[in-house]
């Protein structure tokens, strides 16, 4: 286990709490070679490890969520299990320090549910009054930010809400109703991908 993960984690950085992966914390990391990851998950293993013990033995019994698809549901959960996502070693990162990416918890829970299936639409309003579209599909951990901005200038959330092109707050339609002509997917700053690391692996 890295000493310079749990120093970051006894720092008092803000627990990300998750049902299904257990306690998370947030941060960014440089690796032994330099290479800079802004976006990383720091996790204890066991949640995931007892989950994957369930599915497999779910799917070897045929109850699972892929055993009725194909019938090779065994494979296809090893194979989420093993080969898919984003990780990085604990002992390949040299140091570890808060991610500018990170949107605090007291910003997530002002943003309320899905505006339509598998998409949540909400507007950041800033200190300077600019007003800034986001959206997600389902990942709340880590959002763009645009340029010269940082979460702390964030004043209003806006839930279910646009930015024009002109600039202008605009509302989202909620349920399975067609979305305003002037919504523009291009102007919306999405959800950052990000690396996941077992520190006591």
């Amino acid at each position: 286990m890295s000493d310079l993960i749990l120093d970051y984690i006894k720092s008092g950085v803000e627990r990300f709490p998750d049902s299904i992966y257990g306690e998370s914390y947030r941060c960014s990391v440089y690796l032994t070679d330099g290479t800079f990851l802004p976006c990383v998950m720091l996790r204890k293993s066991s949640p995931v490890v007892e989950l994957a013990i369930r599915r497999f033995a779910q799917e070897k019994k045929g109850k699972g969520i892929f055993g009725s698809r194909d019938g090779n549901g065994y494979e296809s959960i090893v194979k989420t299990f093993v080969a898919a996502g984003n990780r990085v070693n604990h002992y390949d990162i040299a140091r570890v320090e808060p991610s500018r990416f990170a949107i605090p918890l007291s910003l997530l829970k002002q943003i309320e549910g899905e505006t339509t299936m598998a998409w949540t639409g909400f507007v950041f309003e800033m200190n300077d009054g600019k007003l800034f579209s986001y959206g997600t599909t389902f990942g709340m951990e880590f959002f763009c930010l645009p340029d010269g901005y940082g979460f702390d200038n964030v004043v209003a959330v806006h839930n279910h809400s646009y930015v024009s092109p002109t600039g202008v707050l605009g509302a989202l339609a909620e349920g399975m109703a067609v979305q305003p002509s002037e919504y523009a997917p291009s102007l919306v700053l999405r959800e950052r991908p990000y690396f996941v690391c077992y520190y006591d692996a």
